[in-house]
């Protein structure tokens, strides 16, 4: 058997803080390699001798105190190792504080310097003796070797976009640098999303209004090239609201589009964002799921969230994200992104939230195979987020802290400045930062929840009264050709009859609206009309759920 290769550890002269070797250390046995620490505190006297004693391939300097310190006591070492013959053809590596760090890379006798801010795959790919050259293979490009990469880590997502093409391109560029998350969502501007194959039909108040005015294929070329650098992260886009298939096709040319993004119900007369009938629109999202399916592309089916953020009570939630799922595999996809939008409606308590992503979860879950598989990604609710950036930063880390119980493969970050304006890159990076310091201290450990018996009986209801939807759905649709949890017809008639329905819709004359829903100790309920009473579902929806209708 091959011996591995010998690192040796220390924490520099005075220097108690050995934390950050300790990790490192892990990180190299981790990598294969045998690792030895001589602990805190040690002498240049002492790790000259252990050096020679132990003959190690890599030597790991640690030190965190004054930079003026850590100068003498490496041009104390260099002064050994230009005399002593014993302590060269070795690599030395070195960690501190960046103030420190910078003292060290002026020392031509270290290969590499930490100065903590890299992220744990460069540090395992200088393990593993990649190059420098080979940087930019150590950031797979595809959703699931870069989830495969780093999990129970998360990738970290963020939308992006501002008002103009060059400030969106440089803040990409400075974004990658940062190497503080894995995937660049650009938001294209309304005038994109809906009219960018139509361009007589463009309105100029709604230039940069949402997102970067993206006008031609080369803009968003010139996008993903400015983030060619850092961590290479991957891009993704929105689906646009008319021509799916044709801005499908365009983004997995032109930025290598990570994963599809399609609404199954939305983007259509019911919000507005285009003014497809419901039975269109269902139909054409269908069809560019299909599409993004047909290439193994990897598809979310962003539409649960939609009718929360309408104030939908908590069953209809956890009913649309089954059926969202239920219609991404039937479509043929294979991998599948849940995501799991927390505190939304506003004022939902972490608890019911908790129960409604949960239910969620394992009602998708029923439908894994070997045809159909699901990454959780989870985010905070845009809404709930206040215009006060110190508040909004608290908000933004206890959303994360909870939503990492659902143990996702990617965590999609919103700005904790996006109560009050869209986020510009600094802003960006630094929520991305609050967030990757809650993972840090959060991922491994939390307090066990499966004996939450509120918890556990909340979700159970929301799982059963999700069912009673879709049985209701089904039934609408008795008689007719086909499933009728994919029909655009049925789906669309079962909102326009109430099954699916929000108290938001209420004044559309091609909606229902005659839903009332409340916040009830936390969680989001389908109320009486008259009383504000709890109504179940078999009661709401008792004339779809006869056995003769």
């Amino acid at each position: 058997m091959k011996a591995k290769k010998l690192i040796l550890g220390c924490a520099l002269g005075n220097c108690v803080h050995i934390a950050g070797l300790n990790h490192f250390l892990q990180l190299a046995e981790l990598e294969g390699l045998k690792a030895i620490s001589l602990g805190p505190a040690v002498p240049v006297e002492r790790l000259v001798k252990e050096i020679i004693n132990y003959n190690p391939e890599m030597v790991a300097m640690s030190f965190r105190l004054t930079p003026e310190v850590a100068e003498k006591l490496l041009d104390s070492f260099e002064k050994y190792l230009r005399s002593k013959p014993e302590l060269q053809n070795r690599k030395y590596i070195f960690g501190g504080t960046p103030a420190v760090a910078e003292v060290a890379r002026k020392k031509s006798f270290f290969v590499k310097v930490f100065d903590g801010r890299e992220s744990q795959e460069e540090i395992r790919a200088f393990l593993r003796g990649e190059t420098v050259e080979k940087e930019s293979e150590l950031y797979p490009q595809t959703l699931e070797e870069r989830i495969n990469q780093k999990f129970p880590y998360p990738i970290i997502r963020h939308h992006f976009g501002r008002p103009s093409l060059e400030e969106t391109i440089e803040g990409a560029r400075k974004i990658a640098e940062s190497q503080v998350l894995d995937v660049i969502s650009l938001g294209p501007d309304q005038n994109a999303q809906e009219f960018f194959f139509q361009p007589d039909k463009m309105r100029p108040e709604l230039n940069g209004a949402g997102g970067v005015p993206v006008r031609r294929p080369e803009d968003l070329e010139a996008l993903y090239q400015a983030s060619r650098c850092g961590n290479f992260p991957l891009m993704r886009c929105y689906s646009g609201t008319n021509d799916l298939i044709k801005w499908a096709e365009m983004s997995v040319k032109t930025i290598n589009n990570a994963w599809g993004a399609i609404p199954l119900t939305w983007y259509s007369e019911m919000d507005g964002r285009s003014s497809r009938t419901l039975e269109e629109a269902i139909a054409e999202n269908q069809q560019t799921i299909k599409w993004y399916a047909e290439r193994n592309i990897p598809v979310e089916v962003n539409e649960s969230h939609q009718w929360s953020l309408r104030d939908a009570h908590d069953s209809l939630a956890v009913a649309t994200a089954l059926l969202a799922a239920y219609n991404a595999k039937k479509l043929g996809v294979k991998k599948y992104v849940s995501q799991y939008m927390f505190n939304t409606p506003p004022g939902t308590w972490p608890q019911m939230d908790l129960a409604k992503m949960m239910a969620k979860n394992e009602l998708i879950e029923e439908l894994r195979d070997e045809t159909f598989d699901f990454y959780r990604e989870v985010r905070a609710g845009i809404a709930h987020f206040s215009p006060d950036p110190n508040i909004a930063k608290g908000q933004l880390a206890a959303s994360a802290l909870i939503s990492l119980y659902l143990k996702p493969h990617i965590l999609h970050v919103v700005a904790y400045c996006e109560g009050d304006h869209a986020v510009y890159p600094d802003e960006l990076i630094e929520s991305c930062q609050i967030v990757h310091g809650v993972i840090r201290n959060s991922l491994h450990g939390l307090p066990e929840i499966s004996k939450d018996k509120v918890l556990i009986r909340r979700k159970e209801e929301l799982k059963k009264e999700a069912r009673v939807i879709l049985e209701a759905i089904r039934n609408l649709g008795r008689g007719s050709n086909g499933d009728p949890l994919t029909d655009p017809l049925i789906i669309a008639k079962a909102i326009k009859e109430g099954i699916l329905d929000t108290p938001h819709f209420i004044g559309n004359p091609k909606l229902c609206g005659r839903i009332k829903t409340n916040l009830i100790d936390g969680a989001w309920y389908a109320v009486n009309n008259r009383t504000g009473k709890i109504i179940k579902e078999k009661n709401r929806l008792r004339k779809y759920l006869r056995k003769e209708y």
